[in-house]
Formats: C-alpha cells, sequence, structure tokens
C-alpha cells in the first residue's frame, strides 16, 4: 500500500491545501493529513479548530484521507506510524528553497523519509494562510480561495460588531 503524509500548520487551510490533498489521494493508496502543532507559533486557530475545519472541508474525499495531529518532528512521526513518504507543495520558486531545506534536514534525521513535491495549481499559486488571513482582516472577499466554512470561521473573528 503506497501512504504518504500531508503536514502542515493549516491555519487556515485554503483550497490550495485542498488542492494537494486531492490530488496526492489519487496517487496515493492512504494520505495522512497531519496537523502540526507548534506551541511557539502564534495560530490564529486552535489545533482543535483547525482539525474540525479540515474535516469538514473534506467530506467528498473518499476513506483513503485520515487526520491527525502531531507535536514534534516529522522524522520522529513517521517512524510512529511507518510512513515515510512527504507530500509537499511548491507555489514559486521560493517554496522550493525551504522545501528542499526541510526535506534534507528530514532526510538527515531520518534516513527512510522521502519526499515527493506537487506544484500547485496554478490559480492557487498566489494563496498562502498568511495571505488569506490578512484578506479576512481587513474584510476583503476570501470566498474563492478557502472552504466555505473557513470563510465563516475567519469572518466571525475579523468582523467587528
Amino acid at each position: 500500500m503506497k501512504e504518504a503524509i500531508y503536514a502542515g500548520s493549516f491555519d487556515p487551510i485554503t483550497n490550495g491545501h485542498l488542492d494537494i490533498i486531492k490530488r496526492s489521494s489519487k496517487v496515493f493508496d492512504k494520505i495522512y493529513v497531519v496537523i502540526m502543532d507548534n506551541p511557539e507559533k502564534d495560530s490564529t486557530f486552535t489545533v482543535e479548530e483547525r482539525l474540525s475545519l479540515i474535516k469538514g472541508s473534506t467530506k467528498s474525499l473518499g476513506e483513503n484521507v485520515e487526520f491527525d495531529v502531531y507535536n514534534g518532528l516529522m522524522a520522529d512521526y513517521c517512524d510512529k506510524i511507518g510512513v515515510y513518504t512527504l507530500i509537499r507543495g511548491l507555489r514559486a520558486l521560493t517554496d522550493f528553497d525551504y522545501e528542499f531545506q526541510m526535506a534534507t534536514i528530514n532526510r538527515k534525521l531520518n534516513k527512510e523519509v522521502e519526499s515527493v513535491f506537487f506544484v500547485s495549481s496554478t490559480k492557487y499559486t498566489y494563496v498562502s494562510s498568511s495571505n488569506v488571513k490578512q484578506i479576512a482582516m481587513f474584510g476583503g472577499d476570501i470566498s474563492q480561495i478557502v472552504p466555505s466554512n473557513v470563510e465563516k470561521a475567519l469572518k466571525k473573528i475579523y468582523t467587528k460588531e
């Protein structure tokens, strides 16, 4: 069985993330979508909220997508579940530099780990969680770049009434 891990903070999940999940779920028999919990990072949503938003956004996907939360090194998580293929998305050249470094570090920490890169669909190359939050903060339209449940959650946070 071909299995892979797609990990990130997903704060919040975007349509770009969903595109990678959907496309990779056609390549792999099982995808583990892992929310990385970094207590030192100032997140907009709690881990529980992020998990709920992701599950709500992926209801239409098949049963080959599972969800988890992890706080630690991805190389260790790979050992924990026995899956050593990491899925990473690339939007631009700047992503490649960062992802190349992360792939190299993960291989150094765990020689079994391989990274597989999915190039972002062109309609999502500009979408990042940071951009989404900034647009929402200033009342901009994010309906085309995040799932509807995420749009509602962000509006609840940033709408001042």
